[in-house]
């Protein structure tokens, strides 16, 4: 076969385009999208199972030391319990808050410090080892609080502490850092995001607040053991559906073409072949593309792969752009302001008579049913509507019509389409708009809730509060943003470091995005660990005036989500 020699594009040519890749379906991001929806069904309707539970066996362990000491005779003969309802007393409530928020606390704590490396781990290893490797440290919890409860003349119920030991394999970060990026990933549509994110967020909350209460409180009725059983089942359950999990889209993998022995036949397209060949190392030594007869891509260590995300780490913090900088402190704050929902069962079953830790769930049930629909109905629904519409925010229009055409003029061609720059700023302001009417939500509900006299008055404030549930369905599509400015810190000046010379293209670029849901997520976790203190600080004190100040983590949370709102307020787009 004759040899051909290398051809070079004169200075003026134009490289013949690759092949484009075959478009997926519009549907296929919403069918990706179920197993990762089924994953988070399970492994909440599990926690869920944890939280209710836990607390009336911690109360019921304190309230049996409590009164064996004080006063034997309340006592029950048959088996030594105490009645529930006279457990509701300081003396119990307050360790109980405390040792709680300490368990919470070393959850948190540990999830937090561990995930970056388990990012790491994931982009080295695969995402799926690691969401696999996250159900562990939920499954040792589970049974943990079992051991605590079952076996209490063997285990203290100071032992209860040590349930979140292994938290260092992963917690609610690392699992919502991966969950979210790989929805992220489905697709580049700011309305489909949200969508997902949407259902993410609705199936989070049917089956956290309202399947897990109501069968923990059913099941709890039955046997206190039950639900920590029942958890355990569900996340054995989740172990092969994490094999089936949308695998994240990585950027182009340089092509390597074997050089051709002497001889050696290319089949019956040989001169076509040969043709594209030729193409490909043209611009290879234009450095357009790899060199294919040098170029041999290899997988990087875990040490590589984690020592250059900390690089990427370094450059999204080392100087954020204000954009982000402000977006960031709203996730700090709402998830600091989010942490008193975890007292609400404490806050009813102690604030209002009659009103067991078994009862609560079902109460819980029809915020939940409520957030349900409006994740998966009604937000997704107004959002499709709006876009139809094209109307920009009132108080949008008012102070920033001029901010849009500078929007559009900084963004200037970074669209990823090419289309109208002025209409992501648009989408931009709707979206900003949104997550204050959210916000707005959240605290009238927060205030609502602390100042209830009644149940039928709290009734109707959950449900308020639940209003501001969409939340996370516009802060993070907010991440992929152009005013976040993103793209061009990826491919500005640190686009040399660390990269051999070809910073700045789409694989740093993407990971960059993909980092940016685990500092996301850091940012979050600081904010509930910080919560996971305060609140039940808040609590405590509250028991020990009495009356209104019972409310006092609710009110607290409300002032802290009135701050987002000024933060949100001030991102410009």
């Amino acid at each position: 076969m004759p040899h051909h020699p290398r051809r070079r594009l004169s200075p003026g040519a134009r490289p013949k385009p690759l092949p484009p890749l075959p478009a997926s379906s519009p549907h296929s991001p919403r069918r990706a999208v179920r197993p990762l929806l089924l994953l988070v069904a399970l492994v909440n309707l599990a926690w869920s199972l944890y939280q209710l539970p836990v607390s009336r066996i911690v109360e019921s362990r304190l309230c049996r030391e409590y009164y064996a000491v004080h006063d034997p005779s309340v006592l029950r003969p048959e088996d030594g319990s105490v009645p529930e309802e006279r457990c509701k007393i300081e003396r119990v409530q307050q360790p109980l808050g405390w040792m709680l928020g300490m368990v919470e606390a070393g959850w948190v704590a540990g999830d937090f410090i561990m995930t970056i490396p388990l990012v790491c781990l994931a982009d080295h290893f695969g995402h799926r080892f690691v969401l696999c490797l996250n159900l562990i440290p939920r499954v040792f919890l589970l049974a943990w609080s079992f051991a605590v409860g079952y076996f209490d003349r063997v285990l203290p119920v100071k032992a209860i502490l040590a349930a979140p030991m292994l938290s260092f394999l992963g917690g609610d970060c690392v699992f919502n850092s991966l969950v979210y990026a790989l929805v992220s990933d489905l697709t580049e549509d700011h309305v489909l995001r949200a969508t997902l994110f949407g259902y993410v967020n609705a199936i989070s909350s049917i089956f956290s607040l309202q399947l897990g209460p109501a069968l923990a409180s059913a099941t709890m009725s039955v046997l206190l053991w039950l639900p920590p059983l029942l958890g355990i089942g569900l996340l054995a359950l989740a172990v092969p559906v994490t094999s089936v999990v949308p695998l994240p889209r990585g950027g182009v993998v340089p092509v390597s073409f074997p050089p051709a022995a002497s001889g050696q036949s290319y089949g019956a397209d040989a001169e076509e072949d040969i043709h594209t060949h030729s193409d490909i190392e043209a611009l290879a030594d234009q450095h357009l593309l790899p060199n294919p007869t040098t170029t041999t891509p290899r997988k990087p260590t875990l040490k590589t792969h984690t020592l250059h995300r900390l690089r990427t780490l370094l450059t999204l913090l080392r100087n954020p752009s204000r954009q982000l900088a402000l977006l960031l402190t709203v996730f700090f704050l709402a998830s600091f302001a989010s942490s008193d929902t975890k007292l609400l069962p404490l806050y009813i079953s102690t604030r209002y008579a009659g009103w067991r830790l078994a009862d609560v769930g079902y109460l819980l049930s029809v915020k939940a049913v409520f957030n349900f629909g409006l994740l998966w109905v009604g937000v997704p629904g107004l959002l499709r509507w709006r876009r139809g519409r094209r109307v920009l925010p009132f108080w949008f229009r008012l102070g920033s019509a001029s901010r849009v055409g500078e929007a559009g003029r900084a963004i200037g061609g970074s669209g990823r389409d090419g289309g109208d720059n002025r209409g992501d700023g648009e989408a931009e302001g709707e979206t900003v708009e949104n997550a204050v009417i959210c916000l707005g939500f959240s605290v009238l509900g927060a205030v609502l809730i602390g100042i209830s006299p009644t149940v039928w008055v709290l009734l109707p404030s959950l449900l308020v509060y639940a209003l501001g549930i969409a939340l996370p369905m516009f802060t993070y599509s907010l991440l992929k943003a152009p005013s976040m400015g993103l793209a061009g810190r990826v491919r500005g000046g640190d686009s040399g470091e660390g990269t051999g010379g070809n910073g700045g293209n789409g694989d740093e670029e993407g990971d960059m995005g993909t980092q940016l849901f685990s500092v996301v997520m850091l940012v979050r976790t600081v904010g509930t660990l910080v919560g996971t203190v305060v609140m039940p600080a808040l609590w405590v004190t509250g028991l020990g005036v009495g009356g209104w100040a019972l409310g006092l983590p609710f009110l607290v949370s409300a002032g802290g989500y009135a701050v987002a709102v000024l933060v949100v307020r001030r991102i410009d787009v």
